[in-house]
């Protein structure tokens, strides 16, 4: 009865506190607002990150690129399989905390030789066959987590679960602004293809006009050499740009975890339906929307707990081991009275001497949890610069745009009216070359510009911690 009450109330002691701190969620100042060029309204509380994937890329081939990479990406796939890891790990480690128990069981088969060294007696001929059976349930050694080092080794698990978890979730918001950054930059080298190609025939039907001219004396061998040069620049461009789209096509292969291959396309760069306003919402809710500061906040959990296994070395551990079972030369008396038996051991280690060891494996502990401080501080920051930077990568890139447009209109307007007074004699070529050289320049630099502009939206969606839903 004794020791049923001792064991009963070691049970009860091993359920109080754990060594070691809780956790508790630092501090964070957070901004009252993102900076952007222009004054956002502090109160706006809707971001364009609560929208699902499917609703801010409206392009239907860009879907079904996102949705094939979102079940064959290598990364997202080895991220899958990271929080399996972990959750088999915290099953683990969570079993420890419980008893372990196995069941045996043996059966011995004896028959005594009549010429041996020794012999049987007549009288003992009969039980010249022996049989032995035991069979028992053994308590295996089972730790009482009086000072709660298996609890915190759980919450530790349970904590790199979580962030497994959040870190898979990082990859899928990361895999969806890549697939669309590539498929829309893949969009715009398309766009640069088809200008150097109608930027040639423009070129080529000047250069003939050129010949034509100077078959009639009224162009010179300089007047040919230089439309020919305008040419040959604007077709040495088409190699190189379709070099850099098949290279981009290889790369959305790889995101979706196929062979290298051509890639389907959708709407023109100029045609895609991105949201025209783009709310970032409220400083404070990216803390809980952005998967990655989410994983970093559980690996600050996982460090913290890991103080109190380390500390927990310094108290004595207690564990049990035991045996309940039968034994006996018949099996139908093998469980009665007479031949059961049992076993139970406590065993108390209480450490002495260990140079150090268990003080310097604390202070470990506690270094490794200000690292993951420091790492949980720094993507915080990180999150909001980033919000920053495409918050002020989509005003100053859509002033840039605005003004482009407005060049590259008033180049197609100087090209049309030199290449009217070249025809005419009133001017020399050499101003209509200008011109188209220019134009060819800006045009180029506009598709740029409507791709970074374009790009801004996206980057500001994942700084956000969107398409992870």
């Amino acid at each position: 009865m004794r020791a049923r009450t001792s064991l009963l109330l070691m049970a009860l002691f091993s359920a109080g506190c754990a060594v070691g701190p809780n956790y508790q969620r630092p501090a964070i100042a957070t901004p009252a607002t993102f900076r952007a060029p222009q004054p956002l309204p502090p109160d706006q509380a809707a971001s364009i990150a609560d929208l699902k994937w499917f609703e801010v890329f409206k392009d239907q081939q860009l879907q079904d690129l996102i949705r094939t990479a979102l079940a064959r990406n290598y990364d997202l796939r080895d991220a899958i399989a990271r929080v399996e890891a972990a959750r088999a790990s915290l099953g683990i480690t969570r079993s420890q905390q419980f008893p372990n128990v196995a069941a045996g069981g043996s059966v011995d088969f004896n028959r005594l030789s009549r010429g041996g060294a020794t012999p049987i007696p007549p009288a003992l001929l009969h039980s010249q066959n022996r049989t032995f059976g035991s069979a028992a349930l053994q308590l295996l050694s089972f730790e009482i987590d009086i000072w709660g080092r298996l609890r915190r080794a759980t919450e530790a698990a349970r904590a790199n679960l979580l962030s497994a978890e959040e870190t898979r979730m990082a990859v899928v918001t990361t895999l969806v602004s890549d697939v669309a950054t590539s498929y829309l930059s893949l969009r715009e080298l398309d766009y640069e293809l088809e200008i150097s190609r109608r930027t040639l025939q423009t070129r080529e039907e000047s250069l003939e006009l050129v010949r034509q001219r100077q078959a009639g004396g009224v162009s010179t061998r300089l007047d040919l050499r230089q439309a020919e040069q305008l040419v040959y620049t604007a077709a040495e461009t088409i190699p190189a740009t379709q070099e850099r789209i098949e290279q981009s096509e290889n790369q959305i292969s790889l995101l979706l975890g196929e062979n290298p291959g051509g890639v389907t396309r959708g709407r023109s760069l100029t045609d895609q339906d991105l949201p025209p306003d783009v709310p970032p919402g409220l400083p404070s809710a990216l803390l809980e929307r952005r998967p990655d500061i989410r994983a970093a906040e559980q690996d600050l959990i996982a460090a913290n707990a890991e103080i109190g296994v380390a500390r927990a070395a310094y108290f004595p551990q207690i564990s049990l081991s035991g045996l309940l079972g039968g034994a006996s030369t018949q099996l139908s008396s093998l469980f009665s009275g007479p031949h059961s038996t049992w076993s139970v051991v406590p065993q108390v280690t209480q450490p002495i001497f260990t140079a150090g060891r268990i003080t310097s494996s604390v202070r470990l502990a506690q270094a490794e949890r200000d690292h993951a401080l420091v790492q949980y501080e720094k993507v915080i920051q990180t999150a909001f610069t980033e919000v920053s930077d495409a918050l002020i990568a989509h005003q100053r890139v859509r002033e840039s745009r605005e003004k482009q447009e407005a060049l590259v209109n008033a180049l197609e307007d100087r090209l049309q009216l030199a290449y009217m007074r070249y025809r005419g004699g009133v001017d020399t070529q050499l101003n209509a070359l200008d011109a188209d050289r220019d134009l060819f320049t800006a045009q180029l630099t506009l598709a740029q510009l409507r791709l970074e502009e374009i790009l801004s939206v996206v980057q500001l969606y994942k700084a956000l911690g969107g398409g992870w839903q």
